[in-house]
């Protein structure tokens, strides 16, 4: 009876163990398995005028470079870290990088000092090929983004296509490209030579196809919303929101060039509708020791939008769940 009685008890200790670890694993689990969102804008710990620049890094330790612009100080820039992709919405300068910071923290928030002239290989180019990362891009963009990787030495076919509708698989990523209401238009100074100097003046730029958003799927799931530069498009409801599905958006509210606060809040509270919004290209300072400035754009976003809006402050690490929730330096 002892015997009986002690196994009974042995199997019910097994029983409470085997509880304990399945109860302690899924939030081990969880907290592994989140997309986290570090912005790289001109100065730590604020957003500034012309912040641009995301990297998303997937659970499985795939890292994305969204529109690295001038914020970033070149490929050595220490805060970039491993870069596996680069992606880039469309071929403005200050999404493309035309030119960049010295050092992160030159200028002011207000006017940050971009002194480091690259068009002639675009910050984009320099950064791809340093880091061996993939450039995916929609459009005719890749045929641009091939040639300079070949100009600096680099693998043409580093740069690849991904169109609207289609979707590329790159280490358990999902990318596809849709439609952004603006213009892409390739400068002079990028294209170089005879034909550039021809470009600037006769005042025209040369065609780069339609500019575009991004829709990217996560190893966990997630489903992020990148806008690029846009205006309210019938995509962003039956695309981005009734087809992908989007958790996570990241909106520009710059208004004049692209949506404004007003524009960008119905985008997100009438025909997207995610769980989180990630608030860009704002074209003004926004913060001052971190904290929102009030009157600014990015305070009218926050006030009309009714989801959470998250300030991209550069440096800060967000942390989201496959939900679209964010669950970590949530802002």
């Amino acid at each position: 009876m002892l015997n009986k009685i002690n196994l009974v008890l042995l199997s019910v200790l097994i029983t409470f163990s085997g509880l304990a670890v399945a109860q302690s694993n899924p939030l081990s689990n969880q907290l592994s398995n989140l997309v986290k969102v570090t912005p790289l804008g001109s100065h730590e710990g604020e957003f500034c005028r012309y912040d641009r620049a995301l990297v998303f890094e997937d659970p499985n330790g795939t890292r994305i470079l969204y529109d690295v612009g001038r914020t970033v100080a070149g490929a050595d820039d220490e805060r970039l870290g491993n870069i596996d992709i680069v992606l880039v919405s469309h071929m403005h300068g200050d999404h493309v990088g035309d030119k960049h910071l010295s050092d992160p923290g030159a200028g002011s928030c207000a006017k940050p000092e971009f002194t480091v002239d690259v068009a002639s290989v675009t910050n984009t180019v320099q950064i791809a090929h340093k880091k061996q990362a993939k450039i995916i891009t929609g459009s005719e963009m890749p045929k641009f983004f091939s040639k300079k990787l070949e100009q600096v030495g680099g693998n043409p076919s580093d740069s690849q296509l991904v169109r609207f509708g289609g979707s590329r698989e790159v280490n358990g990523i999902q990318i596809t490209t849709v439609p952004a209401a603006h213009s892409n238009g390739v400068s002079g100074r990028f294209v170089g030579g005879k034909l550039g100097q021809l470009l600037d003046a006769a005042g025209v730029t040369a065609y780069a196809g339609p500019p575009t958003g991004y829709v990217i799927t996560f190893s966990n799931g997630l489903v992020a919303y990148l806008s690029g530069d846009t205006g309210i498009t019938a995509e962003q409801k039956a695309v981005v929101a009734d087809h992908y599905q989007a958790k996570l958006a990241v909106i520009n509210i710059g208004n004049t060039f692209t949506t404004g606060p007003k524009e960008a809040a119905y985008v997100i509270n009438e025909l997207i509708k995610p769980v989180s919004v990630i608030a860009s290209h704002a074209n003004e300072q926004a913060t001052e020791s971190g904290k929102l400035l009030p009157d600014t754009r990015t305070a009218h976003f926050t006030e009309a939008s009714s989801v959470p809006v998250h300030l991209p402050l550069s440096g800060m690490t967000m942390a989201f769940d496959k939900t679209g929730m964010c669950v970590s330096n949530c802002r």
